[in-house]
């Protein structure tokens, strides 16, 4: 693990890291903030997955999740959204496709499956360097995310449900198989068969048996993608009738930035805290 950047924040370090991932066959970067507490014994580690064109400075930069994060000793993970490279297949004139556009699956369809592999890369092999590297209690995780990082937060923990604590979201796409900026990325990587498709879709897992107890949601009213992109009602429609129990806060007049996210950015801190105590 090579060292980019580290500099102190409300009394933690905020640190980004690079190494060579043998899962995307390329070099990963991402960004860890360890809270003081880490001084005295392992902390709960929270993962932030951004959405399509970002990478991991973008939560970083703008979240503003430094200073709760420190009060509440919480170890906060930030990894990029798609593998990087020369190498590394792209889609130059299409932000929905390729590079920052992950979606959070293991391709399947070549060029794309020789490295975007971001499922099993956060679910098998930066977890692994995490442990390796850092003051975590990986028994005590949680995960949340931005649009196309919050459909990455709720399909992962839909299909790991014993490794996470919770699991929180702004503004996700519930339901990535009809959506108009997210299915024919998912056909480019899985292929025609939309069977392979449900593997990374929350609203289908959760029609397939998959269950997580509760998520918390946010959503933007006036987010110019609610209506074709994101449609959270779906996920209220998906989780009727079964045990998940799913708190929906719709707020008047909030787009899709990052200035929505970082209002709320405390809540969910906070959300995650209880249940990883």
């Amino acid at each position: 693990m090579n060292i980019i950047s580290q500099s102190l924040a409300f009394g933690g370090s905020q640190g980004v890291y690079s190494h060579r991932s043998e899962t995307c066959d390329c070099d990963m970067t991402f960004a860890v903030f360890v809270p003081p507490q880490a001084n005295r014994a392992p902390c709960p580690v929270l993962w932030f997955l951004s959405g399509l064109t970002c990478t991991h400075a973008n939560v970083m930069d703008k979240g503003e999740y430094r200073r709760l994060a420190s009060e509440l000793g919480l170890i906060i993970v930030c990894p990029d959204t798609s593998p990087r490279g020369h190498d590394v297949p792209d889609e130059p004139d299409n932000w929905q496709m390729g590079k920052g556009a992950g979606f959070y699956l293991d391709a399947t369809q070549t060029p794309w499956s020789a490295h975007y592999r971001m499922y099993t890369y956060l679910t098998e092999e930066l977890p692994a360097l995490i442990a390796a590297e850092f003051p975590a209690d990986l028994t005590r995780q949680s995960i949340f995310g931005h649009s196309m990082g919050g459909h990455g937060a709720l399909t992962i923990v839909l299909k790991n449900p014993s490794r996470f604590k919770s699991c929180s979201a702004f503004a996700p796409i519930v339901e990535p198989s009809t959506a108009d900026w997210s299915a024919p990325a998912l056909e480019k990587y899985l292929g025609p068969d939309k069977a392979e498709w449900r593997k990374y879709d929350a609203c289908l897992l959760i029609k397939d048996g998959y269950r997580f107890p509760e998520f918390l949601v946010d959503q933007g009213k006036a987010d110019s993608f609610l209506e074709k992109g994101l449609r959270p009602w779906l996920l209220e429609e998906a989780v009727k009738g079964t045990d998940i129990g799913l708190t929906l806060r719709l707020h008047e007049g909030y787009d899709h930035s990052y200035n929505f996210i970082s209002t709320f950015m405390d809540d969910h801190l906070r959300w995650h805290a209880e249940r990883l105590r």
